[in-house]
């Protein structure tokens, strides 16, 4: 091969081809190989330098290969990685101590990834419905809202409602009902005609995917409320949403509830593993008994050092608060542009979106490969929607250099 690469001993071309030729079609990336990343950066092979701007759909909240999180990896992996859950290991009760205090819960169920703590959660309300509420056996209603995305499995995409999620892979799980979202009217309705087969309702404080979708100030207290009254558990789910991203440990914080379940992923790692956890009170994990959930991988002794190590450097380095300041700052100088091309600018914390109204000239992917060109990755949700995600870690001069980066292509997209 003629071109000296600056990392690794392919370029990006071949990199792209590789993957074309011998992986599933199921991603569509943006057209750039990611070769190296360090803080708020990354490279591709050649050396070019780039600002990543969605933290691997916010996992990497912490900044690309944070030295704290790669000591604790490799310490650890020196020693031990994985048991197995039948037998003790001497992380994963130190871990599960940390983290439920972290948060504030009693108790801890550590998997692997998003959707299959969302399964976990779905699987623990259910069962907290037949055996704490007294629901009729295989009648349990789960709520879910429309255009959530809670992850890719059978159970997970049942409860949505993107064809692009769902179509082709039915039949789906039973017992789900979709309400749309930001409508404590519509959750209302449905819990008091099904009060008795209601076992929970899952949702999303912010829609991620749905574009950095914010529902009104009062729309997660008062689907909290409504819980409350019908005996039904609030399930928040904060796997993208979580660990500081929204400028709030939590982003259901911001509402001042405390869900009775509440999934947790991609952060808890720093992007170095697949890690997630369900965390809920002592009354409800206990329903789930020997043998009936769990996970190999699940709290193995890597993933329990990494994650105590991911979650501390979130308070020693003060990334809640620099999300939220440096959230609001992105927003105000973002709202000063001037474009043809944009509709609305919304977010919270460092969790934001830019909507591009609707035009045959112009669509988010374009926006996207011009920003590349500039310097700046981000990728599209939805064909008008670019999401706006860097790591927690940028400083406000770097993200001084984003904005200015951002303002400059639209300017040049006129």
């Amino acid at each position: 091969m003629s071109e000296k690469m600056v990392y690794g001993n392919i370029n990006s071309k071949e990199a792209i081809r590789l993957e074309e030729t011998f992986g599933a079609h199921n991603y569509h990336p943006l057209p750039v190989v990611i070769a190296k990343g360090m803080g708020v950066k990354v490279w591709d092979p050649e050396g070019n330098e780039y600002y990543d701007f969605l933290s691997a759909y916010s996992a990497v909240n912490q900044g690309h290969c944070h030295p704290k999180i790669i000591k604790a990896l490799n310490e650890q992996a020196k020693i031990l990685t994985l048991t197995s859950r039948a037998f003790f290991n001497n992380k994963l009760g130190e871990y599960e101590k940390y983290i439920t205090e972290y948060f504030g819960y009693e108790m801890v169920l550590p998997m692997n990834t998003g959707a299959e703590a969302v399964e976990t959660a779905m699987k623990l309300s259910r069962k907290w419905g037949y055996e704490v509420k007294g629901i009729e056996e295989n009648k349990a209603i789960i709520i879910v809202t429309q255009g959530n995305f809670h992850g890719r499995t059978i159970a997970v995409i049942s409860a949505s409602t993107d064809p692009t999620a769902f179509t082709n892979f039915g039949p789906f799980l039973p017992g789900i009902i979709k309400i749309p979202y930001n409508d404590t009217d519509a959750l209302e309705r449905v819990l008091k005609k099904h009060q008795k087969r209601v076992c929970a309702f899952l949702v999303e404080p912010i829609q991620g995917e749905a574009g950095v979708n914010v529902p009104d100030d009062d729309y997660i207290r008062k689907c909290y409320k409504s819980c409350k009254k019908y005996n039904v558990l609030f399930v928040a789910d904060e796997v993208q949403t979580g660990i500081g991203r929204t400028g709030r440990m939590l982003c259901c914080e911001y509402s001042n509830i405390k869900p009775d379940i509440l999934i947790l992923g991609k952060a808890i790692s720093g992007g170095v593993l697949p890690i997630s956890v369900v965390l809920s009170s002592r009354e409800i994990m206990m329903v789930i008994k020997p043998g009936e959930h769990g996970s190999t991988f699940g709290g193995f002794p890597l993933a329990c050092a990494v994650a105590k190590a991911a979650l501390e450097v979130v308070k020693e380095e003060n990334l809640v608060e620099k999300a939220d300041k440096l959230g609001k700052i992105f927003r105000d100088e973002l709202n000063k542009l001037d474009s043809p091309f944009i509709e609305i600018i919304r977010g919270k914390g460092l969790l934001n979106a830019v909507v591009i109204k609707p035009t045959d000239r112009i669509k988010a992917w374009d926006v996207c490969l011009k920003l590349k060109e500039n310097g700046l990755l981000a990728k599209p949700t939805h064909d008008h929607i670019i999401r706006f995600a860097p790591p927690l870690v940028i400083t406000e001069e770097q993200l001084m250099e984003c904005i200015n980066i951002i303002k400059k292509t639209f300017v040049e997209l006129n």
